[in-house]
């Protein structure tokens, strides 16, 4: 089955057709470095990076672009309010960024440009505006000319007329029309600057990403993605200057994941509902926080909450403990069973299911239906007297190729340290002082399962493992 991809610039779902036969050529916009990531942050990271697991999982080789702005006018007034200067406040926000998705399951990308190591290819792509008559200088900042683009408008699906009633000149800007936006901005006094034709200053935020899609991937590219509030103007002026450069697509399939709302209300500073992605898996298994982010299709809005991450952990828990029973179970398994090809038969058509999930528009939330519906089916042949190592072993593949595509690392019962068991043993009796008991009795049932007694015990909880290594 191919691949269909909801495609923001025709608002349809369409068939997946890469430039390469068997490469795919995918460019997400990356953070501004001037603080820690929060969640609206982490999602796309975890969406894209998903999308590009199963293109791998489907056989494509995929060049994954994924940029950092490292110099811009919210990193400018960071660095001053903290008297640093601005490499070195975004180089220290950059590394915290890729701890914080290495730890959520995020694989490195092919390449993450940077803006300041991109300036030569970014002035020689603003110079070619120019010359072409899409941009013009005036006292030492570069415009680009949105109507000089007839197709202007067609990601956001606005007509240049209504996109002009909502724009403004600002204080200090000496552009032509209210729609024209800055390819390069003068520097202003002891701020950083690099020389230029035109003036020493740096780029405007939407042509580094042009640039930098150019410079790795090429004129026309598979797949541009990034968060839904980067359609416009962001996307949209990508489109603009690439196009009007080139002469030709800029990007084939455009994806935007939605929104993150917190307890039910969109996150914003202004509500003080803002979380940082830091903070969130310092109090959470990273595992789980991505579970959460893939419980829901990536283009809708999800919301984040206690209760959620709580029943995605108990989600988690369940195939983890699946998993754990069938590896325990191999060791009394046989080698044949006369049910088997009635039950490969199964799995296979649960493999299928998952595929086609994928296969539309990458839906995660339907992919762990399936997973759960073959967890569910593994705990039911678990419950035969006499079981197949060679079954055991398929419905451990299955699940395992699903959860490599989710990006979740299964937690194997030797993972499960002594300081882990001690953390939940506090929750379970903390569960208990709550008069928790569902909760009290979930852990105990969760530890039992993973091979972990508890002994009630006047003095305290004590445990032991099944095997009498205390």
């Amino acid at each position: 089955m191919t691949i269909t991809i909801y495609n923001t610039l025709t608002r349809e779902k369409e068939t997946f057709k890469s430039i390469d036969k068997n490469r795919v050529r995918m460019y997400v916009c990356g953070p501004t470095v001037y603080n820690y990531i929060h969640i609206g942050n982490a999602r796309p990271a975890i969406v894209f990076d998903t999308v590009r697991r199963y293109f791998e999982y489907k056989g494509f080789q995929v060049d994954y672009v994924l940029n950092f702005t490292d110099v811009d006018d919210k990193i400018i007034k960071a660095a001053n309010d903290m008297g640093e200067a601005v490499p070195d406040v975004a180089n220290r926000f950059i590394d915290a960024y890729l701890q914080d998705v290495e730890a959520l399951g995020v694989k490195k990308a092919t390449w993450n440009p940077r803006v300041t190591e991109t300036m030569d290819d970014i002035l020689t792509f603003i110079q070619s505006l120019i010359d072409e008559g899409y941009a013009y200088e005036v006292d030492g900042d570069v415009y680009f000319k949105p109507r000089s683009f007839a197709d202007y408008g067609k990601l956001s699906h606005q007509s240049i007329d209504e996109l002009r009633s909502g724009a403004r000149i600002q204080v200090g800007e000496k552009k032509e029309d209210p729609l024209d936006f800055a390819l390069w901005k003068k520097a202003k006094d002891d701020e950083i600057a690099w020389d230029s034709p035109w003036s020493q200053g740096r780029p405007g935020w939407h042509i580094e990403c042009s640039a930098m899609a150019k410079k790795y991937l090429g004129e026309t590219i598979d797949i541009h993605a990034g968060g839904q509030d980067l359609a416009f103007p962001h996307h949209e002026n990508e489109i603009a200057q690439s196009e009007a450069r080139s002469g030709k697509p800029f990007s084939n399939y455009w994806m935007h994941n939605g929104y993150i709302n917190v307890d039910n209300e969109k996150m914003s500073k202004s509500l003080g509902n803002f979380v940082l992605t830091k903070d969130i898996i310092a109090q959470h298994d990273p595992q789980v926080v991505r579970f959460l982010m893939l419980s829901v299709h990536y283009r809708h809005p999800i919301n984040f909450t206690e209760e959620l991450l709580q029943g995605a952990k108990t989600s988690l828990d369940r195939i983890n403990n699946a998993y754990s029973n069938l590896e325990h179970r191999k060791q009394a398994s046989m080698d044949a069973d006369q049910d088997a090809n009635n039950w490969m038969a199964t799995i296979s058509m649960m493999k299928r299911q998952f595929e086609e999930a994928m296969d539309d528009d990458f839906n995660t939330a339907n992919a762990i239906s399936v997973l759960f519906d073959i967890t569910k089916e593994a705990n039911r042949y678990l419950e035969r007297t006499h079981t197949s190592i060679r079954i055991i072993e398929e419905f451990q593949a299955s699940m395992q190729s699903i959860l490599d595509v989710l990006g979740i690392q299964l937690e194997r019962e030797d993972d499960l340290l002594d300081a882990d068991i001690d953390a939940l043993i506090q929750e379970r009796n903390e569960a208990r002082r709550n008069r928790d008991f569902a909760r009290a009795d979930e852990i105990r049932d969760n530890l039992r399962e993973r091979h972990v007694i508890l002994e009630d015990t006047p003095q305290g909880t004590r445990w032991k493992r099944a095997d009498n290594e205390s």
